[in-house]
């Protein structure tokens, strides 16, 4: 199995360090932001350990895109994180990450972020129900913590699987059309949290919760003591989830005009732009909100609860319209980059060999995104969308750790490397990401509360090995053949 791809010189290189930016931000800001923070708090119970999630799982993702940015200016090609493992470990283990990306970790967070934008849009056209149309559905019930799901059509559904359908055209139509739809998107959208973050900091105040959020609750009244940290580790599925996706720039390297040097700019200066915006919204929400109103928000809309509580009604139909921009913006991104692993694979004769060939005119991977698009649409009608977000966290996890152990392996195994960018406070930020993503990995793996679905989610790496092999064997019987 050869490790370098074929020269991919058939891509268009449209992608600037703005736009490259941009789509940091924008495959991380979505839905998650303005809904999380009401499950965190059930979690933790007090405004301080919710603000210390928050901060916790943006310092490791900030720790995780300087420890890339080595990586990425390595190997600036389709494929991104699948190039790296590949070349740092073992095409194996880059298969297991390409596979479990298109399993469930990419399409479900498509999925997740489509029904989002979907739910959002009902707020406005009360027509969208979630409700499954009779005759189009079915019932499944699966064991605990899964439950059961209603698996069928409904107007929610359909409309976020247009949404999937129409955000894939745009793709295929070019990078350049994509390009300019993320950044549009991602000015708008960052724009409308900044303004959220100024309103619940002035004339949104509310003297009363900000007394009670940060006077005497703030901190519980034990202090953080060991007990308290599997918690914590457990409450970072839902701030982690809205932080993920800010190594997908890497996916599309291969059409950046600078790879080399925009490619560890964005992913650095989207990421610590984003645990800015973060860690601000919260606080906004605590001098807003009473702790008890962020932790029993309908639905756990906090972002919509908090405008509410500053303009009244008119304040969910905003909110409805931000998040409708937000998550709209976010799958554009994902969208993007998911294709170009897909791409990167069937180049290394591990994906359907019509995935590896661009569109004449467009010089997109229009297969690749057509795939990714179908079966993204499965997931949507499952069901499952929710649970899917449980098992992303563990899986993208273990590939995270995973890819940093490779970034020591490459500096074992190819010391005299070309490496126009270093990993800063190498070897000692790159193993502490390692120690923190890890600790965070087995405290989801054993933690009540998230162990099963963690399973699951490893379940879902381990089921690619039988498959890598069969596949391989598969590719050497047609060759020989």
């Amino acid at each position: 199995m050869a490790t370098t791809q074929p020269p991919q010189t058939d891509f268009v290189k449209a992608i600037s360090r703005l736009d490259a930016t941009a789509l940091v931000v924008g495959s991380m800001i979505g839905s998650g932001i303005f809904i999380v923070s009401a499950e965190i708090l059930r979690e933790v119970h007090t405004p301080g350990l919710l603000l210390l999630v928050w901060g916790l799982s943006g310092v490791v993702t900030l720790m995780g895109a300087l420890t890339y940015g080595e990586l990425a200016a390595m190997f600036p090609n389709a494929g991104g994180q699948y190039v790296y493992l590949r070349e740092g470990i073992s095409p194996l283990f880059g298969y297991l990450y390409g596979w479990t990306l298109f399993v469930v970790i990419q399409t479900g967070t498509i999925a997740a972020v489509a029904v989002a934008f979907a739910r959002f849009t009902s707020v406005l056209v009360p027509a969208l129900s979630p409700d499954v149309w009779p005759g189009f559905g079915t019932t499944i019930t699966l064991p605990q913590p899964i439950g059961t799901l209603i698996v069928g059509f409904s107007p929610q559904r359909v409309f976020a699987i247009l949404s999937i359908v129409l955000l894939t055209w745009v793709n295929v139509r070019g990078v350049r059309t994509a390009a300019i739809v993320q950044t549009s998107f991602t000015t708008v959208k960052t724009a409308a949290l900044a303004a959220l973050i100024l309103l619940g900091l002035t004339i949104g105040r509310n003297a009363v919760a900000t007394a009670a959020n940060f006077g005497a609750g703030f901190w519980p009244a034990e202090g953080l003591t060991p007990a308290l940290l599997p918690v914590i580790g457990a409450a970072t599925v839902g701030s982690l989830f809205s932080m993920d996706a800010w190594n997908n720039v890497g996916f599309a390297a291969a059409e950046l005009k600078n790879p080399r040097k925009d490619l560890p700019f964005a992913m650095a200066a989207g990421v610590l732009t984003v645990t800015l915006l973060y860690l601000l919204a919260n606080v906004a929400y605590l001098n807003v909100l009473p702790a008890a109103a962020i932790a029993n928000a309908p639905q756990d809309r906090v972002g919509t609860a908090a405008l509410q509580a500053i303009f009244g009604e008119p304040g969910l139909y905003m909110m409805a319209a931000a998040i409708m921009i937000s998550t709209f913006g976010c799958n554009n991104g994902l969208i993007l980059s998911g294709a170009r692993v897909y791409y990167a694979m069937s180049r290394d004769d591990l994906f359907f060999k019509s995935a590896g060939v661009l569109h004449p005119q467009y010089k997109t991977p229009t297969v690749a995104l057509v795939v990714q698009a179908v079966w993204t649409s499965v997931l949507c009608l499952s069901g499952s969308y929710s649970q899917l977000l449980n098992y992303v966290i563990f899986a993208a996890l273990l590939f995270y750790l995973l890819t940093a152990l490779g970034l020591f392996a490459l500096r074992s195994k190819r010391p005299g490397a070309e490496r126009p960018v270093r990993a800063p406070g190498y070897p000692w930020l790159p193993a502490l990401y390692v120690v923190m993503t890890g600790l965070i990995a087995l405290d989801l793996l054993f933690n009540a509360t998230t162990r099963t679905y963690s399973a699951l989610g490893l379940g879902f790496v381990l089921a690619g090995v039988p498959v890598y092999y069969l596949w391989r064997r598969f590719v050497a019987r047609g060759r020989s053949g």
